[in-house]
């Protein structure tokens, strides 16, 4: 039996982060900001929701 690539918190950490920078972007679209500028802002929000994300969920 392989091991898993990555772990289930890494996974779960992960997958928050891009569902934030995904809601941050689509949030900055809808008002009315070009798209470079809604990129950036998910870009960001996803940069800053990955230490947020790993310190909120605890480690075994």
């Amino acid at each position: 039996m392989d091991p898993s690539l990555i772990t289930l918190r890494t996974a779960l950490i992960l997958l928050l982060a891009v569902l934030t920078g995904i809601g941050a972007t689509v949030l900055t679209l809808l008002a009315a900001a070009p798209l470079p500028y809604a990129v950036l802002t998910g870009t960001a929000a996803f940069a800053a929701a990955i230490p947020f994300f790993n310190n909120l969920i605890e480690r075994n």
